[in-house]
């Protein structure tokens, strides 16, 4: 008899803001636009794990091309775990961008 561990699914509450907020965070890291999102985030100094301070100086929306939308507000909108669950969302489509690219801003991708 094999377990196997099975993440429990949490349901989203605010589905039409964390949608919005999901939809510019892919934008961000689309191939053709992650190097720019990047790029912005090491003039203002800031690390790509720090998704507070990317909110703060709307990064996020200069990169993905639509500075109509307040990815912060919407972020400050939603529910403590509707926030985690997109804190989570945002680390692993950081984690995704191409390892060539990761390379080259290695000081962003830094713990410390």
């Amino acid at each position: 008899m094999t377990v196997t561990f099975e993440q429990a699914a949490i349901k989203i509450e605010k589905a039409q803001e964390f949608a919005q907020l999901q939809a510019v965070v892919q934008q961000a890291f689309l191939p053709e636009k992650a190097e720019r999102f990047l790029k912005q985030l090491s003039r203002k100094g800031i690390r790509v794990r720090d998704f507070d301070a990317v909110l703060a100086v709307k990064v996020l929306e200069e990169a993905a091309g639509q500075l109509a939308v307040r990815a912060q507000e919407l972020y400050q909108s939603l529910t403590l775990s509707d926030q985690a669950q997109m804190r989570e969302f945002y680390l692993s489509k950081l984690e995704g961008v191409d390892i060539a690219l990761r390379h080259k801003f290695k000081k962003l991708y830094q713990y410390y």
